[in-house]
């Protein structure tokens, strides 16, 4: 058993943090105040080749694993970036796996490598009002036509939608009424972002502002036949084989956020000098960062866990959810004990710290709540009855 990193994996951190350095704290303290996109930071990471890391050699990707690109993603929000410069990017890393796995050789060809290169914009599309996390009930259908489906519904918190020329889409192609399981009748579709046919409306919310979210609002959009990824009703099996990476990515971008909390707060104390001492010469500032270090890197453990399993083909959905759970919330308790640590300046905007407490939440928050992770976990380790 070996918890440390290969040569190659440190190599990978090393130099994702050095290529993240040339985005200063300033770009993105601009791109919070400016909502702008940051297309300099994903183009660049596409030229160096980060946004394939985990795609097929033969796609133009690196061909590595999970664990890989956990530790890229981890990398990406500690250099400061926090989950602004990670949500920017995080679509490429994970979202075209269905097509790595389930596409036929013509669809991996012509989806994946400009994606890749950055050309291709893209935007996850399956979260739907008024239907939470129960993916069963989404409403949105595509209607068998000649040749393809014809699409409306509504989806919402869809992310770099403003920005996107492509999306991976899920909708219902057999009414619920008329299929023998829930999970059957959803088709998953990659295809055109056609502003003509969906009205993209941003969604204002309290961080990560240059990264949108939005809700979509979807008008007889026509899907070409050889835009649906799989056969026709098995999108829900398809996107099942993502859930665990995503959240093995998600934690690792808190681990990521906790740990510049944590260091920048340790900074602080050493520095800020009160009655004639460093603050941090107080316990009542060293043991909280101290907590939270113990708990960030213990959760790191989980993720990594996971992502190991996931890798080695091995059932990971307890250990990927426990890890996006614990992440999340030592990251949120890093981030807020940094808060604490730096008193009225962790409020100022010059310190990033209250940006790192705003993006936290994200993951707190999504792709599935702390409290249905619980759920999950409760039901699958501890064998108590299902509570939903």
């Amino acid at each position: 058993m070996d918890f440390s990193l290969t040569q190659d994996q440190q190599n990978i951190r090393d130099a994702v943090l050095k290529h993240c350095s040339q985005f200063t704290d300033e770009y993105w303290l601009e791109r919070d105040r400016d909502g702008v996109f940051p297309g300099e930071f994903h183009q660049s990471m596409a030229e160096a080749g980060w946004l394939g890391i985990a795609m097929p050699e033969e796609f133009g990707g690196a061909g590595l694993g999970i664990c890989e690109a956990a530790l890229m993603m981890q990398a990406v929000a500690e250099s400061g970036g926090g989950m602004t410069a990670a949500s920017s990017i995080h679509g490429p890393v994970f979202s075209m796996q269905p097509v790595a796995l389930f596409g036929t050789d013509e669809q991996k060809q012509r989806m994946i490598p400009p994606v890749l290169s950055g050309e291709d914009r893209i935007c996850f599309a399956v979260t739907e009002p008024n239907t939470g996390l129960d993916t069963t009930k989404l409403k949105t259908r595509a209607e068998k036509r000649d040749g393809g489906y014809l699409l409306n519904g509504e989806k919402i918190w869809i992310s770099v939608a403003q920005v996107a020329n492509k999306m991976m889409i899920l909708a219902r192609t057999t009414p619920l009424e008329e299929v023998k399981r829930k999970t059957d009748g959803l088709s998953l579709f990659f295809t055109d972002l056609d502003r003509s046919k969906i009205e993209v409306r941003v969604i204002h919310k309290m961080g990560r502002h240059a990264v949108d979210s939005n809700m979509l609002f979807i008008s007889d959009l026509w899907v070409p036949e050889e835009d649906r990824i799989g056969n026709e009703g098995d999108g829900f099996k398809i996107i099942l084989h993502g859930l665990n990476p995503e959240r093995v990515l998600l934690g690792a971008e808190a681990v990521g956020l906790g740990r510049v909390a944590i260091q920048r707060a340790a900074r602080y104390a050493r520095e800020r000098v009160v009655f004639d001492r460093p603050i941090g010469m107080n316990q009542g500032i060293q043991h909280p960062l101290a907590k939270c270090w113990a708990q960030v890197e213990a959760a790191n453990l989980m993720v990594m866990k996971a992502a190991n399993l996931f890798d080695k083909g091995q059932e990971c959905g307890v250990e990927a959810n426990a890890g996006k759970y614990l992440a999340a919330e030592a990251g949120f308790e890093a981030c807020h004990t940094a808060m604490l640590t730096l008193g009225g300046m962790g409020y100022a905007q010059e310190y990033h710290i209250e940006r790192y407490l705003r993006e936290i939440l994200i993951p707190r928050i999504a792709p599935v709540s702390p409290h249905m992770i619980l759920n999950f976990l409760a039901e699958k380790v501890l064998e108590l009855p299902k509570s939903y």
